[in-house]
């Protein structure tokens, strides 16, 4: 059709297609850069009020608070330009400021790390390209681990969060505590949860397959943690209680990198002893 109106559709159309191709290349040129995601913050979410471990934060673990050793443990990755503590306690954040940490205090109202992770970078004073969820209860967190979700996420540019997996120990498989995942053939996560997956007809722990246990740290693209915190809590995330299902469930893509990791998490109080007797050995 030659007529004025249908011409001008096609201009529009034309100047449409063009303005995209535009776009997609200055962002893979973006991605090839330096730039692309370069700016990373380290923020470890941390509250007082816990209904397993009250005070979690600040028990001593060999005579350092918890938070001090998972902070100490984070600065030593070279991906983060920046470490913080994100709390809504005077008590821990007096104390983290005692050893020097860089302290944001955030709301009471947040209901997650990640929702309290989102307050803290709103209020920092620096932009940042990926922030880094480091769990508080993993005095023993490894900085390369911190950095291979980094690189992760600077490497799938179709991701907007990525994570990290280890195997299952055989005991473990049954501890809803214990959140395991599931990943497809290119890395990225299919689901999670705290029941064993994948399950199978016998209700037993198969000794023969690689189950995952996931690694509470990880990373997010900036831009996508604000519209995660603007989500409403999704039907899996509210069921299983974890909040990385909400990415999932609306159709947002993780990336999962395997590592060789024991898990020397604080979960409950008596998690202390156990950690304690791994330091001293």
């Amino acid at each position: 059709n030659s007529s004025p109106s249908s011409a001008k559709l096609w201009l529009y159309h034309g100047l449409a297609v063009a303005a995209v191709a535009l776009g997609a290349h200055a962002y893979l040129i973006s991605r090839r850069s330096r730039k692309f995601r370069s700016r990373v913050v380290g923020i470890i979410p941390a509250r007082f009020a816990s209904s397993r471990f009250e005070g979690k934060p600040l028990v001593q673990i060999l005579g350092k608070p918890m938070i001090q050793r998972t902070w100490e443990r984070a600065k030593m990755a070279v991906s983060l330009d920046r470490v913080v503590v994100a709390t809504d306690d005077h008590r821990i954040a007096d104390c983290c400021r005692g050893f020097g940490a860089d302290v944001v205090m955030t709301s009471e109202s947040c209901r997650n790390g990640t929702e309290r992770c989102n307050e803290a970078l709103q209020k920092l004073d620096k932009h940042y390209d990926v922030v880094v969820n480091i769990q508080g209860d993993e005095p023993l967190v490894e900085p390369e681990i911190i950095d291979g979700i980094v690189k992760a996420l600077q490497l799938a540019p179709d991701a907007v969060f990525s994570t990290a997996i280890t195997s299952l120990k055989p005991e473990d498989g049954f501890d809803p505590n214990r959140v395991k995942c599931v990943v497809d053939n290119n890395g990225y996560a299919i689901y999670f949860s705290r029941g064993l997956i994948p399950f199978n007809k016998s209700g037993k722990f198969n000794p023969r397959f690689p189950y995952s246990l996931h690694l509470g740290i990880q990373s997010f693209d900036s831009k996508f943690l604000k519209i995660y915190s603007e989500l409403p809590p999704s039907p899996l995330q509210v069921e299983e209680d974890l909040e990385q299902l909400k990415v999932l469930e609306n159709g947002y893509k993780m990336k999962v990198i395997k590592v060789d990791h024991d898990t020397h998490g604080v979960d409950v109080p008596e998690d202390v002893e156990k950690i304690e007797k791994y330091m001293r050995e």
